[in-house]
């Protein structure tokens, strides 16, 4: 119990003393109550895999050591579940409502040792049948999550990541109890989501001809051409994949900036009276992109199409909120284009922030008609944001703080803090360092609900989640190096109700650390050591673009 990750709300030895325990093996069996079916799969298919057992269907018999019950009880919150392990009654698990007990599924996973985190039972020479679990003594756990929003933001634009990897990411997420899988899926470098009314979204815009290889100001290239796209089948397929595991996708369409890939395929639906945007290929190189998308009705009638597939791919119950983007969108070309500056005289707007505002108000009206949310980077909240929109601020705390002040709610994700692109280390050795030092430390300590809120406005900071750009992260093992262990610790920020962040106990994390790397080995997931990076994994001669000094806190 005194390594679990995220660390739970009470932990206690039920009242069995030394009374033996609980071991996972062969004749154990699996009663699962109403409500549990999603819990029940998964410990058959993972549990049962990672031990060799059936776990066979059971009932609750009175007298019977040997049963993982699952149940479900509504006074509990929904996120929430107890856990216990007692004489003649095996483990049984009760959630608030289905998640809580698929979470409580979880924290038997990490108790029965790091074997459970294994696709097959591991035996020694000359055994058969399957493997027996760490001895769980009798114990009662209660516990459930701080926030409601625990997320991890995934790019798969700047370096795509195949379909399979993406479950596999859903996997990982699942194991540190993270309910949020922020899906960035078109950027300057890509698109990477199938739209059958609009096909060249992805036979032009998925594809680049060649690649920066580290930073912008790298003189690198890899000259390999780079690309993917998931077809809609692929998407249902991580939808439903995630829906099993009690995580909400936030799909993610970027506009008006970050539209290069698209304006590439369709060049109409760039500011064609400033540029030739026949020229524009997708872009194969890192920054703000000056190419944004055209205020035209043509441009709105065709995200609104683009928008009205992804609703079909991403059902309300599993995705009640779409992510517009809306960040880093410069404003010259829309200050010279005559049509750009007719639209903001018809539609009575100020200035250019305003005319961003108008585009996002318009998507803002469409979802809303049709049962979702918009949420968007705080940039939304220049020139005014609509009255249901969420923020995701990731510029710092100020423009989370101006949103929730303003009754909008929020989800907190400060690029100095869990940015995880972000290096780890201030050493020689660290791959193509980006930014500012972020130590596991560093993000253990990190608080989302910043200090002066008033009661009301914090009511609206819906959670957290850490932000994953894939810019200098080629394939799935840098993916890996620059998120873990950091999103364990980000995890147990995101679930635990820690103090302060001046007087949370780190070194007790730390040493809870020790037994889920080997978790994380089991899983194999190629982390970053404690000890630095190993040989493989790091990068020499690559430009980065590391910031010295503390972040700032803004």
């Amino acid at each position: 119990m005194d390594h679990l990750i995220p660390a739970p709300v009470r932990t206690g030895d039920g009242g069995g003393g030394s009374r033996g325990g609980f071991v996972l093996d062969g004749a154990t069996t699996l009663t699962a109550g109403p409500g549990t079916g999603s819990t029940e799969r998964w410990l058959r298919t993972t549990l049962g895999a990672a031990f060799g057992v059936p776990l066979a269907l059971g009932t609750p018999v009175d007298g019977s050591a040997n049963t993982v019950e699952l149940r479900v009880d509504p006074s509990l919150e929904p996120e929430g579940y107890r856990l216990t392990v007692a004489p003649a009654e095996g483990v049984r698990i009760t959630g608030g409502g289905p998640a809580g007990v698929f979470w409580g599924a979880q924290t038997l996973r990490q108790l029965l040792g790091p074997q459970a985190f294994r696709r097959a039972p591991v035996r020694s020479s000359g055994t058969r049948g399957g493997t027996t679990s760490t001895e769980i003594g009798f114990t009662e756990i209660e516990d459930g999550p701080r926030f409601g929003w625990r997320g991890l933001m995934l790019d798969v634009a700047r370096h795509f990541m195949p379909k399979d990897g993406v479950l596999r990411m859903l996997d990982l997420l699942t194991a540190h109890k993270l309910n949020v899988f922020h899906f960035h899926l078109t950027d300057d470098q890509g698109w990477r989501v199938e739209i059958k009314r609009h096909p060249r979204l992805t036979e032009v815009g998925a594809w680049r001809a060649r690649t920066k290889y580290g930073h912008r100001a790298s003189e690198l290239w890899d000259e390999t051409p780079h690309g993917g796209f998931y077809t809609q089948d692929d998407i249902r397929e991580i939808v439903a994949y995630a829906a099993e595991r009690h995580i909400r996708v936030v799909p993610e369409i970027d506009i008006p900036g970050h539209s290069q890939a698209a304006i590439s395929a369709y060049p109409e639906l760039g500011n064609t009276d400033v540029i030739d945007t026949s020229a524009l290929s997708v872009w194969d190189t890192w920054g703000v992109n000056p190419n944004v998308l055209a205020p035209t009705d043509n441009t709105l009638r065709f995200f609104e199409g683009v928008l009205e597939e992804l609703l079909d791919l991403f059902p309300a119950e599993t995705s009640p909120f779409i992510h517009i983007g809306g960040d880093e969108c410069p404003k010259d070309q829309w200050k010279a284009s005559p049509a750009a500056q007719a639209r903001m005289a018809e539609a009575g707007l100020a200035d250019e922030d305003e005319l961003q505002s108008w585009f996002i108000r318009h998507f803002d009206g469409w979802l809303t008609a049709r049962g979702r949310r918009l949420i968007g980077w705080d940039e939304i909240l220049e020139g005014g944001l609509a009255e249901g929109a969420a923020v995701t601020s990731w510029r710092g705390y100020a423009g989370g703080i101006a949103a929730a002040e303003a009754g909008h709610d929020v989800v907190m994700c400060p690029e100095q803090q869990v940015y995880l692109d972000h290096r780890q280390h201030g050493g020689p050795d660290e791959p193509m360092p980006i930014g500012f030092v972020r130590t596991l430390e560093d993000v253990y300590r990190f608080e989302p609900v910043p200090p002066g809120l008033s009661e009301e406005a914090a009511g609206h900071i819906m959670g957290a989640q850490a932000n994953v750009w894939t810019e200098v992260m080629q394939n799935r093992d840098r993916v890996d190096y620059q998120v873990f262990p950091r999103l364990a610790a980000f995890a147990e920020v995101a679930w635990s109700r820690l103090p302060v962040p001046g007087e949370r106990d780190f070194a007790d994390f730390e040493r809870r650390m020790n037994t889920h790397y080997a978790r994380l080995d089991a899983l194999g997931v190629r982390y970053r050591p404690p000890t630095g990076p190993l040989p493989w994994q790091r990068r020499p001669g690559v430009l980065g673009r590391p910031i010295e000094g503390l972040p700032p806190v803004v």
